[in-house]
């Protein structure tokens, strides 16, 4: 994979996360209520942006 294509995946990687996860009320409050395990593990499966994120890490492999 060339040099600028995986630097445009992880700017698009960064921009989700900054858009969409930075002050997720989800993440807070499945954190508040049940844990740091449960909230990451929501995010990785459950959110639709984790969702797109996987997808993006997908094409990194």
């Amino acid at each position: 994979m060339k040099e600028l294509d995986r630097e445009a995946l992880f700017a698009e990687v960064e921009e989700l996360l900054n858009d969409y996860c930075k002050d997720c009320f989800l993440h807070k409050h499945h954190r508040k209520e049940k844990g740091k395990r449960y909230a990451h593990r929501f995010c990785i499966t459950q959110c639709t942006v984790g969702e797109k994120i996987r997808a993006v890490g997908k094409k990194l492999s």
